[in-house]
């Protein structure tokens, strides 16, 4: 089990976005769930005189400092930027160049954004027709600009296509591959980057390798184990390459499709035990459904340094055990910043009182399961030793191996050197000076060799590989249709031995493209291609040349392997416009989605939802919360911030219903659950939507749960969970949740007698 909560990577930098003339925001709120990094957008503004709109269901923080404030009805972004597409093909603000040398199949969204009238996004979206205009003329026309992203744009049933959108829509305007360009997804957490890239994904291995047998053998040669016996660690070799669960969707494993619940793929089994490491289970959506996996549990295991929630949410009594795991200050190790960058945090105090390290735990584990030796057996290699450090041998381990997103480069030695000289760093750019100059802060991936200076934008042609810059990566062949996949003459990184398009190296191909000849002792050596060359001449002879070891390609907006070849809008699941179902239905069920059926048509037609639940539901963050709030909640200056669970709701709307400000209501979701809020009048939502944060636990569905939490650990503030109302929906690729394209109902809480 995994979590496959996919955002994308981001192409630039929190600093390059000062070099912006136009940011537009999609689903994303900066100045809330980033509020140090804001300051780049408020820079840019300040500085640059960069343009900045935000498009968003609710009038957030963000939205109050844009230039432009855009509501629209959650889930229709497609609509919204095919309406810009549309607008920007008409009037030929198009990038003609950049989509003809490096851009396949962009007249398959042409035709498509050519349906999607001004009129027509109105209708779909609640957008005004001339605000529409307003935004792509000012937008278009600005210079480059940045696009900017988050879970706004992610947690929906076509989620996958939100995201797919967004960057086709930089490339039309040719603001892909440019300083000031690109598109900046945030990420919701400290090192969730760092976390995907290490294979925290149900359907890949670190690196993003796939399944494959030849992966799983290019990991254990690189870990120093028996391919066999790894392989005999499944239950057969077919589920060595199948993927598992997702964090979404973990508990319908171990509810085992139960009670009507959707059914599981599981080689005949339900999930047993559940592991928990620094997670906020109470933050996944459906916690009634997450409640019943965790109360069909054998065996339930927390390891954080607050009381997780889920000991607290389950009925489970017995083999429940709560794990003191130290915080991030009482070890040391990498992070990953949302820009791809690497940064070594030190140890600052040791483990207060009877916590344990993350490391320890897993340490401790794979010595009582009989495998520590094989765990620990990679990060010996590189130096032959007989023990090893933690955790710089780990660090050189990840370097080692990990080629596919180009780690080489983040040795201890060289990730250490930068954090301690983070000062001769510019805070723009990223350039270093002085005695860092040639590299960039944090080494951001690619970064290919020990030597590289790492990618501060990703796909930038103006540089050469050498100083971080690439075309586009060669992943799915030479041609399609019998077009040419291959990024045309003339638009090659600086200095390349190849002036136009040409394909991702490897053994075979490597002396023919590179015009080189190779000695017979790298013959010997060398590996079947860049991803597993564990002596890594592939990638030495490409820097030579001047190439990205990935090749020079097209990038695609049409992906032939998807549900919707180019992305299309279809309406939510839970849908307040049913007429719209009719126009813009949802995709056939699925079966065996990550190891579970997964309902979509069925669950949208399987009445008109908005008859009964007539109000969109928006969930976001608070300023002073994180995640499922379990640290922040548990700090009282914090948690006076914020001391109790809310609903922001337009006073017209709580009128409806008789709810005064501050009165308690109920919010009723298509799933059967409710919970129990205090009303906040607010004018930041519209009449036909509320707002609640998700950051709070410890009460369901009415009921005060906190009296179940050991003596002293009860944190400052506790509430009702928004995820017990959100509803049923998952992305058709990812499986990533619909929390923000959801229906309710409200009504008033009266108070007992």
């Amino acid at each position: 089990m995994a979590n496959t909560w996919g955002y994308g990577a981001m192409t630039n930098s929190l600093g390059d976005i000062q070099n912006a003339k136009a940011i537009i925001i999609f689903g994303a709120n900066p100045a809330v769930n980033h509020p140090v990094g804001f300051q780049h957008f408020l820079k840019a503004q300040e500085r640059n005189n960069a343009q900045m709109i935000v498009v968003d269901p609710v009038f957030t923080k963000t939205a109050a400092k844009a230039d432009i404030y855009v509501r629209i009805r959650p889930g229709t972004d497609i609509a919204f930027m095919y309406g810009m597409l549309h607008l920007i093909f008409k009037n030929g603000w198009e990038d003609e160049d950049f989509i003809n040398d490096r851009v396949y199949a962009m007249d398959d969204i042409k035709a498509e954004a050519a349906k999607w009238t001004p009129e027509k996004v109105s209708d779909v979206t609640g957008v005004p027709a001339e605000k529409l205009i307003q935004v792509t003329k000012l937008y278009a026309s600005a210079g480059v600009g940045t696009l900017i992203w988050a879970m706004g744009l992610t947690q929906h049933s076509i989620g996958s296509s939100n995201t797919r959108l967004a960057p086709i829509l930089q490339l039309a305007l040719g603001n892909m591959g440019k300083e000031g360009g690109g598109t900046n997804i945030l990420r919701g957490h400290d090192n969730v980057q760092g976390a995907t890239d290490m294979g925290c994904l149900s359907d890949t291995l670190p690196g993003y390798y796939g399944l494959s047998e030849g992966s799983w053998k290019y990991f254990a040669s690189s870990w120093g184990v028996d391919f066999e016996w790894l392989q005999g660690r499944f239950k057969s070799s077919e589920w060595m390459g199948k993927k598992g669960f997702t964090l979404a969707r973990w508990w319908a494993g171990a509810i085992n499709g139960k009670d009507g619940n959707d059914q599981i793929h599981n080689a005949g089994t339900g999930l047993k035990n559940l592991f928990v490491m620094g997670n906020g289970i109470t933050s996944i959506a459906q916690q009634a459904k997450v409640k019943e996996g965790l109360d069909n549990l054998d065996m339930l295991v927390l390891c954080d340094p607050f009381v997780n929630e889920a000991a607290i949410l389950t009925d489970k009594q017995d083999d429940v055990f709560i794990l003191p795991a130290a915080t991030q200050f009482e070890t040391s190790g990498t992070v990953v910043a949302t820009n791809r960058s690497v940064q070594w945090r030190t140890k600052v105090v040791d483990p207060l009182y009877e916590s344990k390290t993350d490391q320890w735990i897993m340490f401790e584990l794979a010595k009582r399961l009989g495998f520590y030796d094989e765990f620990t057996a990679g990060m010996k290699i590189k130096e032959n030793k007989k023990d090893f450090t933690w955790p710089e041998d780990a660090t050189d381990e990840i370097a080692r191996i990990i080629k596919t997103i180009g780690l080489t480069g983040w040795t201890a030695k060289r990730v250490k050197s930068h954090t301690e000289n983070w000062h001769m760093f510019d805070q723009i750019s990223g350039r270093g000076y002085g005695k860092m100059k040639g590299e960039y802060y944090g080494l951001p991936w690619p970064c290919w060799t020990e030597k590289h200076s790492g990618s501060p934008v990703l796909y930038n042609t103006d540089r050469s590989v050498a100083e971080g810059g690439m075309g586009f990566r060669n992943r799915f062949g030479l041609e399609h249709d019998g077009t040419n996949l291959l990024a045309e003459d003339g638009s090659a990184p600086k200095d390349s031995f190849i002036e136009g398009g040409y394909p991702e190296i490897n053994k075979d191909n490597i002396e023919k493209v590179l015009g080189i000849t190779l000695t017979e002792d790298e013959k010997a050596k060398i590996g079947k291609n860049w991803k597993v060359d564990k002596s890594n001449i592939i990638v030495e002879k490409c820097m030579e040349k001047g190439l990205a070891p990935y090749g020079n390609a097209k990038a695609r907006a049409k992906v032939w392997t998807f549900p919707d070849q180019i992305p299309m809008h279809r309406e939510p699941l839970h849908s307040p416009r049913a007429d719209l179902v009719k126009e813009f239905p949802s995709y056939e069920d699925k079966s065996n989605h990550f190891r579970v059926d997964t309902k979509y048509i069925s669950k949208q037609t399987e009445q008109e939802w908005v008859k009964d639940f007539p109000i969109n539901l928006v969930t976001g963050r608070l300023v002073n919360m994180n995640g499922a709030g379990m640290e922040n909640r548990a700090s009282k200056y914090l948690a006076a911030l914020s001391p109790e669970m809310f609903c922001q709701i337009h006073p017209d709307l709580a009128g409806k219903y008789g709810i005064r400000d501050k009165s308690m209501m109920w919010i009723h979701s298509p799933e059967g659950t409710k919970i129990k809020v205090k009303a906040k009048y607010s004018f930041s939502v519209s009449e036909d939507r509320i707002f609640i944060p998700f950051h709070f636990a410890g009460h369901f569905q009415g009921e005060d749960l906190t009296h179940k939490f050991p003596a002293g650990t009860a944190p400052y503030a506790s509430g009702e969970s928004a995820n017990t109302v959100t509803n049923y929906g998952y992305d058709i690729v990812t499986q990533i949740p619909e929390t923000k394209g959801g229906l309710c109902r409200i009504e008033y809480a009266k108070e007992e007698a």
